[in-house]
């Protein structure tokens, strides 16, 4: 039987991913409980500790789940950038 999968939103309406909904949760859970942790954290302060974190138990790239994961929850309005921060910076969305 074949593992369940997600399908990932784009913010600009691009194409999503479609990956393992086990990898999808474990990276999800990680960036949501670190930028409420935060509050407001940059992308490569999350990759860093994200990469810190997982690395060694996460059966994929870390960074590359960090990336689809985060414009996946920036889609469904989760998350947000904060506009004109640089390097940019994420929040909890209101």
């Amino acid at each position: 039987m074949s593992e369940e999968r997600i399908l990932t939103m784009h913010p600009k309406g691009k194409k999503g991913v479609n990956i393992l909904k086990r990898r999808y949760d474990i990276i999800k859970e990680f960036i949501l409980k670190t930028v409420e942790e935060y509050e407001e954290i940059t992308y490569d302060k999350l990759s860093d500790l994200a990469v810190e974190k997982l690395s060694e138990t996460f059966d994929g790239k870390v960074l590359w789940y960090i990336v689809s994961v985060k414009l996946d929850l920036e889609a469904r309005e989760i998350i947000e950038r904060i506009p004109k921060t640089s390097p940019h910076k994420l929040r909890m969305k209101k």
